[in-house]
Parts: C-alpha cells; structure tokens; sequence
C-alpha cells in the first residue's frame, strides 16, 4: 500500500522542503527535486510512521473494547436481591 497525497497537500509539502531548505540549509532546492525528496520520504519513512498511527488505534480501541463490559453490565437475576432489600427495610 503506498501512501498518496492530495495534490494540495503535495504542493503544500512540496513548498515546505523548499522553505526548509531555504532556511535552514541555506540553499535553494527546485520544484522537482523537493518533489523526488517528498516522494522518497513518502516511500521509505511514510510506512514507518502509517504504521505506528494504526497501532496508536489499535491499542486505543482494544482498550475501549476492553471497558465496554464495565460500561454496559447489568447485574443478572438481581430482582429478589432488591425485594429482599426492601422487605428488610419495612418496619
């Protein structure tokens, strides 16, 4: 699976490396060549970083999943316990 950008998200990455380079390399990186960086990045460290996104979820739901019997138990065969409870409570 590889990772695509939206062509706006593209050219705004696109403009970053630019910038970044500009800043703080102080020099100037073209068009196409901060186009091969992003894709580079995009091959070789997007998976890395898809990858540890998937498993943040993953932890996060399982928790979640793991709460829901606390969340929605209901207590079975209670009714003579509550019966018993108010008869002890009559005078």
């Amino acid at each position: 699976m590889s990772i695509e950008l939206s062509k706006e998200a593209k050219k705004e990455a696109i403009a970053s490396i630019e910038r970044y380079f500009l800043v703080n390399m102080e020099e100037k990186i073209g068009n196409v060549t901060a186009g091969a960086l992003l894709g580079f990045f995009l091959e070789e460290i997007g998976p890395s970083i898809y990858n540890k996104g998937v498993a943040d979820t993953q932890e996060r739901l399982q928790a979640r999943v793991a709460e829901v019997d606390i969340e929605v138990h209901e207590s079975e065969f209670s009714y003579w316990h509550k019966f018993d409870k108010q008869r002890k409570a009559r005078p």
